[in-house]
């Protein structure tokens, strides 16, 4: 496990490289660079980036069973996902997350600017009070099926297909965002929008950030479809930071790290499959 420390130095010169300065801003000699390895692939712009982020207690909830979630991560756990938040260009959340939490989205934890505020409504629940449509922070867009009335609004609404599961294509979603230049990607939440984008496999790399608190029940922060035997797991690589309050996993979803099942006479082999 990595210690993590953000310096102000350390952050101005990430935020540097998420501005893709042709000069970012030089470090000093005795900088303390251990903030790197974890802030550093969100920040650094070599392509198109989508991530995922899950906040959640020692047994793996993100709230109680009566949707509290608001103290589940810990003040670190907080400004690490508003450091994410800060170095992409968008951050995309369910309609039921708008329902439940009222978010706002922008950051508050760390300097930076805040993203825009995507959100996938398939079905045209956006509420109209909502706090992001009403307090002047950053855009807001909202994605919704091509089959539902459009509304009269102040923020950006972006029609598609709906797909036959009722719901819409994660890879049709970066499309539309890709059009109008955002492609660093923060998915936040909830368990549904995270994992619909994990299983079409276009997240990159998810953080689950672990506050050292036992909820007992309560959601879980992602859901794929069941499996039959833990080899038909993923096993992606892996690198653990104590960021203070929270730990974090940060996992790297295009290297996967699987146990090939051997025959009686070999011994297991951990092989890595990057395609």
């Amino acid at each position: 496990m990595q210690s993590v420390r953000v310096t102000e130095e350390m952050w101005h010169h990430l935020l540097s490289l998420r501005e893709g300065m042709v000069r970012p801003r030089v470090l000093s000699p005795d900088a303390d660079v251990s903030c790197l390895p974890l802030y550093g692939p969100i920040a650094r712009r070599n392509g198109p980036f989508v991530m995922a982020q899950v906040g959640q207690s020692l047994d793996g909830r993100v709230a109680t069973p009566m949707g509290d979630a608001q103290d589940v991560s810990g003040c670190d756990g907080i400004a690490h996902l508003h450091r994410c938040r800060a170095l992409v260009d968008a951050v995309v959340i369910g309609v039921g997350t708008v329902v439940a939490d009222d978010p706002s989205l922008s950051v508050r934890a760390v300097p930076g600017r805040s993203p825009v505020r995507v959100v996938v409504d398939c079905n045209g629940r956006m509420p109209h009070r909502a706090k992001m449509l009403n307090d002047d922070g950053t855009p807001v867009v909202v994605i919704q099926a091509d089959d539902v009335p459009r509304r009269n609004a102040r923020h950006e609404l972006i029609s598609l297909p709906r797909q036959a599961d009722g719901g819409l294509a994660s890879r049709d979603i970066l499309a539309a965002l890709a059009e109008r230049d955002l492609t660093a990607i923060l998915v936040e939440g909830g368990a549904n929008t995270i994992s619909r984008f994990i299983d079409a496999q276009l997240i990159d790399r998810l953080h689950v950030s672990v506050s050292p608190i036992i909820i007992g029940s309560g959601p879980a922060g992602i859901r794929l479809a069941p499996i039959d035997r833990l080899s038909e797991a993923r096993r992606p690589e892996v690198q653990i930071y104590n960021i203070g309050s929270d730990i974090v996993f940060d996992c790297n979803l295009r290297v996967d790290i699987r146990r090939v099942a051997a025959s009686p006479d070999c011994e297991d082999v951990l092989m890595a499959d990057t395609a």
